[in-house]
């Protein structure tokens, strides 16, 4: 078996400290600020899903237990971070492991006070008292519920003299845009992950050929995530054989791969709650087809150019855009489009054969926080330290109109990248794309 990839170092107690304070700091100083985190979701009966942290709550926190909340307070002289947590309580953890405890919180994680959830009731709306806005995350309904009646509870104080809550705002826009500018720790975690991800990828096409399922590639990729110490897949492992490759989101996994078909995975490893994303398409015999082989040249030359063009202050618009240009020209050239390149960008016709955009940014999510626009006019230009993925693809219906060499193909390619000062870094570079790397590895068993 291969040996495990050595782990990075964690994101430390003060990196989360940090971006606490930075957070305070954009607060008025009589609001408060609640961000929930996740709690475990029924299976069936008495099964849970496996936990997964809110991706807030863990970026300020890097606490990974279900059923906490956050709260920042500006000002306040006892500690502007409080954090309730599970009470500890010998019995459960016997069955479902240690808590850390109120106290455990503040020592291995450096908030500034924590408190059980057995006092969260009689705490809170103390700590709220007198805080003007509350900020939170509205699409959260424990988070507004907590709104509601601290509202309830000023509106019930204001004959005694007590300052009104002016009401709440939405916590996220401040998050996410802190979010979006990767720290040397966080992209460390997300090129480990990546190189994970990449493992797997390898292995994958060291497997594959004609008569194993889908989903055997599918443990193969997955068996290497975990083995190198990842939770497991980031997202939902997409291995399309033949024309499953041209639904963008095809997750049964349930077919045999054919020999003279293509197969196109995209997974990822999700590492300390940091995510890998990548696609690769290749030959199930481990040879391309001259079809196959044409409509690859295409998507691969869009992919290189796109990744090329990442840079301190290009746009996700420009990259995009010149990415459709490139696929819409490689359409006319092999007969499935007919015509000028933009009179067919125009009129959209290209979008029959491409369906999404190019990129989206990479980080905690997988299709990770963060606007792309500055505004509805002014596309977002990339800054260093932003992460993002790159990904131009084919799909191909088996309509009667389509020769039938090209039907029911889909060609995807991914790649992770980082934008540095001097331009981008690929995290994902260790996967094969060239056609003859990809045959050469797959006949080499």
């Amino acid at each position: 078996m291969p040996t495990p990839l050595p782990r990075p170092a964690a994101i430390s107690p003060e990196e989360y400290r940090q971006r606490r304070e930075s957070l305070l700091a954009k607060l008025p100083s009589h609001a408060a600020l609640l961000v929930p985190g996740a709690s475990l979701v029924t299976r069936s009966h008495d099964s849970e899903y496996p936990f997964r942290q809110q991706s807030d709550f863990y970026y300020l926190t890097g606490f990974q237990e279900p059923d906490a909340l956050l709260v920042l307070l500006p000002g306040r002289g006892e500690g502007q971070s409080v954090v309730f947590c599970q009470d500890r309580d010998p019995h459960l953890e016997a069955w479902t492991g240690r808590r850390l405890g109120a106290q455990g919180v503040v020592s291995q994680h450096g908030l500034d006070q924590a408190f059980e959830n057995a006092e969260r009731d009689a705490r809170l709306p103390s700590l709220l008292e007198g805080r003007e806005l509350l900020y939170a995350p509205l699409d959260n309904p424990d988070a507004l519920g907590i709104a509601k009646e601290a509202l309830a509870q000023a509106q019930s104080g204001m004959r005694r003299g007590k300052p009104p809550l002016k009401g709440w705002l939405d916590s996220r826009p401040l998050i996410h845009e802190m979010r979006l500018i990767k720290s040397p720790a966080e992209i460390a975690l997300l090129r480990h992950a990546a190189a994970i991800s990449a493992q797997a990828h390898v292995r994958a096409m060291r497997t594959c050929q004609a008569g194993v399922y889908e989903y055997q590639l599918q443990a193969e990729l997955e068996h290497t995530f975990v083995w190198h110490g990842a939770s497991g897949p980031a997202y939902s492992t997409i291995v399309g054989g033949g024309a499953n490759a041209c639904v963008l989101h095809y997750i049964e996994n349930s077919d045999v791969l054919e020999e003279n078909t293509l197969v196109l995975i995209d997974a990822g490893a999700e590492f300390d709650l940091y995510a890998g994303d990548i696609t690769r398409t290749f030959p199930v015999g481990g040879r391309f087809n001259d079809a196959q082989r044409e409509l690859y040249h295409v998507v691969l030359g869009a992919q290189e150019r796109a990744v090329k063009a990442i840079a301190p202050g290009a746009t996700l618009a420009d990259i995009h855009q010149g990415v459709v240009e490139d696929l819409t020209a490689g359409l006319i050239e092999v007969g499935l489009l007919t015509g000028d390149v933009q009179a067919r960008i125009d009129d959209e016709s290209y979008r029959r054969f491409y369906l999404h955009s190019t990129s989206h940014w990479l980080g905690l999510d997988v299709h990770d926080v963060g606007t792309y626009r500055l505004d509805e006019a002014t596309p977002r230009p990339l800054m260093p330290g932003m992460v993002l993925t790159v990904e131009p693809g084919l799909y191909i219906p088996c309509d009667d109109d389509i020769p039938e060499a090209y039907r029911g193909i889909g060609i995807r390619i991914e790649d992770n990248v980082v934008v540095t000062e001097q331009g981008h870094d690929i995290l994902t570079a260790d996967v094969p794309k060239q056609v003859e790397d990809i045959e050469k590895l797959m006949a080499n068993k």
